[in-house]
Parts: structure tokens; sequence; C-alpha cells
């Protein structure tokens, strides 16, 4: 069992930034890989980025490329989403998520967090 909690949302203005913060817990945290999605009002959830359980390799979304960057501290057991250069259209619940290591970032992920809202005013 994995457990997922996010933090770091919150009210930005355009072209701010904001750093989220996933912590997970339980034993079994080791050899996932780790993605985080959103989803906003009105719209389907959709990915944003994924890393690999060593961190050696990343994959965004095209859109978002460029302008947030994912990152994890397995000793700390912490997932980060950078994002810089932040739109209206940013703004959306993000969700993290992890699966088992090696599967890619398609498919499903076996555990999710609450959400944390991050809202970007114009």
């Amino acid at each position: 069992q994995v457990q997922l909690v996010e933090s770091g949302g919150g009210l930005v203005q355009a072209g701010g930034s904001l750093r989220l913060s996933c912590a997970a817990s339980g034993r079994t945290f080791s050899n996932y890989a780790m993605g985080w999605f959103r989803q906003a009002p009105g719209k389907e959830r959709e990915f944003v980025a994924h890393i690999t359980w060593t961190g050696g390799t990343t994959v965004y979304s095209g859109s978002l490329k460029g302008r947030f960057t994912i990152s994890r501290d397995n000793a700390e057991k912490m997932v980060y989403l950078q994002m810089n250069s932040l739109k209206p259209d940013d703004t959306a619940v993000y969700y993290c998520a992890a699966k088992r290591d090696g599967l890619g970032h398609g498919g499903t992920y076996d555990y999710w967090g609450q959400g944390t809202q991050v809202t970007v005013s114009s």
C-alpha cells in the first residue's frame, strides 16, 4: 500500500510559480514510478508528468514541457512538481499518483492522492 498526500497548491497570478509536493508513505514505496495529473472544472483528468523510480526518465505532456518539472527524493519519499510561467488555463486540481516502475507513463496508476487546488488568476 502507498498513501499519497499532495500539498503546495494555492492562488497565484499569471506568470507566477508554484511547487507542488507529494508525500508518500507505506513501506512499498520502493520501485514505484510517480505521476502528476490534473483536472480542471468540467474537463477530464489529464496527464501532466511522470518520473521513474530512479528519476532517470521523465515524461511530460507536450503542452507543458518547458514550464513544468517533475522531480523526486526517494530518501524522503517525496515527489515534486515545479510549475513556472503559470497561466489561467493551468487552474485545476492536481493529483499525484503511483504505479509499479517499468510500465511506462500510460495506463493505470495504482494509488492516488486527494489532490491540491491550483488557481491561476489573470
